[in-house]
């Protein structure tokens, strides 16, 4: 993982490099302009940004705690400090360290290990369900009762938001069918794509049954509807914090003026470029693709741009490292030897698990 990880990463740096040197006599860029876009920032909007993202840490933390009930109960804010230290690990060392979460969280409440990664996939689906609807019906609604011109490319935005729609019911409904005939399911994949190559069909019945057991911890439609309102409610703190953020920068009217519909592209656009998070060079990749997102959707000038696209991977993503290292001192956890321990029992669950 540690060379694949490597080599991912000198790939974009000299992906990067080339780019700068592509771009340098090309893209005329005022270093000056860019500083005083920050310095007349409104900073107390961007503290609020700051705030919404803490909060939504907490509600992480209690849908976590809400996924434990049927095996163990904990307090709700109990598992706050495995989030904020999972993600200041991913933040330091990049998605590498994915597994620090459930591997902090079963070594707290003596839980298994695969019990854990079977939550951790269950919350990514509620967050990526979550997302998908808020894009989709940010879209819909604007194309339908928005004022003309009030999105960017409105046909080619409308259309992803109706795929967008038809994904996330296509996904509710697999979500039912895994929850009431997984093993089926799990088979009948395994089947399909164990045509093309058996290590594929295992490895896709194999996620479909980690899918099914973290499914297992919602033993009601309540405990659904729960997840589900703490899902959204925490994907529209992260969206304020992203509208704050880019509102704070008044000198520029595009970002100035920002509307939530257009907020919520902004979102789907950072988050996808956050997939594949690497350590440092991560970094400024995200601040060069969202900047390029919001001068070719938004219109907004290159410095404006890359001055907001870099506070907002400050605040979103950045923000909560000072805490999450000094949570970890507090805890006395080495977050460098955490991750290399995760990965490394994930692997041996794995190889278990496909052994048997």
């Amino acid at each position: 993982m540690k060379k694949r990880q490597l080599i991912v990463g000198l790939v974009v740096l000299v992906a990067l490099a080339a780019l700068a040197v592509w771009g340098r006599n090309r893209i005329h860029f005022d270093f000056g302009l860019f500083r005083r876009q920050l310095a007349v920032a409104d900073w107390s909007r961007i503290g609020i940004g700051v705030a919404c993202i803490y909060f939504a840490y907490v509600l992480r933390a209690v849908r976590w705690a809400l996924f434990l009930r049927p095996n163990k109960k904990v307090p709700a804010l109990s598992l706050l400090g495995t989030q904020v230290m999972g993600f200041t690990a991913v933040a330091l060392i990049g998605r590498v360290a994915d597994p620090v979460r459930p591997y902090l969280v079963a070594r707290k409440t003596q839980l298994p290990l695969s019990s854990q990664l079977a939550v951790y996939v269950v919350e990514r689906l509620f967050d990526a369900g979550s997302m998908a609807l808020m894009f989709s019906s940010a879209i819909l609604l604007t194309a339908w009762f928005g004022a003309p011109g009030a999105m960017p490319h409105p046909e080619l935005v409308k259309k992803a938001g109706e795929w967008g729609m038809l994904l996330t019911i296509a996904g509710a409904l697999f979500l039912v069918l895994v929850r009431l005939a997984g093993e089926m399911v799990a088979t009948m994949l395994e089947g399909i794509f164990g045509v093309f190559s058996s290590k594929l069909g295992h490895a896709v019945g194999h996620k479909i049954r980690t899918f099914r057991m973290g499914l297992d911890t919602m033993r009601t439609l309540g405990d659904f509807g729960v997840a589900a309102a703490l899902s959204l409610g925490m994907w529209v703190l992260i969206a304020a914090s992203y509208l704050e953020t880019a509102r704070a920068f008044v000198a520029s009217p595009e970002l100035a003026t920002m509307t939530p519909a257009k907020c919520v592209l902004l979102m789907v656009v950072s988050g996808a470029t956050s997939v594949i998070q690497l350590p440092v060079i991560g970094w400024f990749t995200q601040i060069g693709l969202v900047a390029a997102a919001l001068s070719s959707f938004f219109n907004v000038t290159p410095e404006a741009a890359t001055a907001c696209a870099a506070t907002l991977l400050l605040v979103t993503f950045l923000s909560i490292v000072p805490v999450g290292l000094v949570w970890a001192q507090v805890d006395h956890v080495s977050l460098r030897k955490v991750a290399v321990e995760s990965e490394h029992a994930e692997e041996a669950l794995e190889a278990t698990e496909a052994s048997e």
